[in-house]
């Protein structure tokens, strides 16, 4: 086997370069990974343009990447768990397994995860991973490398509707209509929501969202939401709102969207760390406010409805580059986000 692989190197804002770097060895209990198929993250595209997100700063070069499909090529794994030439979706965030959140099953509020594509962390836009063998998944037989490198970004969406503790039958508005909203109201569908409106500013995403899932979708920019919801739920507003905005001021709404009883459901990190929130609709409606860190034990869920078709995400693929076209890859998505959904890279 070579030494080297061919891997997306960030440096700092838009300086990402397609370099040589020495494969890595897998650990005991790990397995190494032949990447075929990535999925580009908004938080990719975050790194990518400003250097940074949140309290992760891009501060020596590094690789980007968490939402990856590769094969098995070196297993140094007891027994016959995930053996070479298997097909494997990859979960990125690595937890302690010893604290109390991973001993309670809760395990993505671990406080030393080790999350692939946080700066220092390498990722996976590269062509060989080393990562535990626990936190790889096979991918049934019936779903193509594509299908599978969505199955991160959908278990931020089985996440959220597990937090707002969604049930069949529960109205959904959800802000903001880009990949991840998009993904969350695919899920709450598959749990049974109806109906569902989505909200955005942009006509590109909510055209998009009315053909892939939403029974309604209003243009923030042109009309008032608020008024626009009330009037579709008949003055009661909906059972669950989930914020994928990533804006202070679409979150801020929320409140008013919700109604009396309502779960809000916070997806989307917003651009301010705090901001104004209207506090006396919380307590007059009584409402839950809900957030969602990552995700933890929902890729088997995700992986189940993907294969039995109950989820059906072809339609979020928007663009496809090969792995040579990487860096042109960012560059497209960060300069076309009105009409990027998903990108993949093969």
């Amino acid at each position: 086997m070579k030494k080297t692989m061919k891997a997306a190197m960030l440096y700092g804002p838009r300086d990402l370069r397609l370099e040589e770097v020495p494969i890595p060895e897998p650990k005991e209990h790990e397995v190494l990974l032949q990447i075929l198929a990535n999925g580009l993250c908004g938080s990719d595209i975050h790194f990518y343009e400003e250097g940074k997100l949140g309290p992760f700063v891009v501060d020596s070069p590094y690789i980007p990447g968490h939402e990856a499909v590769g094969r098995v090529v070196v297993s140094n794994t007891v027994g016959p768990k995930h053996p070479k030439g298997e097909l494997v979706v990859l979960e990125p965030g690595i937890p302690c397994g010893h604290c109390e959140f991973c001993r309670s099953g809760r395990y993505n509020l671990c406080p030393d995860v080790v999350f692939l594509s946080a700066p220092p962390i390498n990722g996976t836009f590269c062509e060989y991973v080393a990562i535990a063998a626990d936190m790889v998944y096979t991918l049934p037989s019936t779903l193509s490398v594509e299908q599978g490198a969505l199955a991160e970004p959908l278990s931020v969406g089985m996440q959220a509707c597990r937090r707002a503790g969604l049930k069949a039958g529960q109205s959904v508005a959800v802000v903001g209509s880009g990949p991840i909203g998009l993904i969350t109201a695919l899920v709450a569908r598959a749990c049974g929501a109806s109906p569902i409106i989505m909200l955005d500013i942009f006509d590109t995403r909510l055209q998009k969202a009315k053909e892939l899932v939403a029974d309604a979708v209003i243009n923030s920019a042109k009309e008032d939401s608020v008024q626009a919801v009330t009037t579709y739920t008949n003055g009661r507003g909906v059972d669950v709102v989930f914020d994928t905005s990533g804006s202070s001021k679409a979150n801020a709404s929320t409140p008013f969207l919700s109604c009396r009883g309502g779960v809000i459901t916070i997806v989307g990190w917003p651009e301010k760390a705090s901001f104004e929130f209207p506090m006396e609709q919380v307590l007059e409606k009584e409402l839950d406010i809900r957030g969602v860190n990552r995700y933890c034990n929902t890729y088997g869920p995700v992986l189940s409805l993907l294969a039995s078709g109950l989820l059906q995400v072809d339609g979020l693929i928007s663009h496809r580059f090969a792995f040579d076209q990487v860096c042109e890859a960012f560059a497209f998505a960060t300069d076309n986000r009105q009409s990027v959904i998903k990108v993949v890279i093969a």
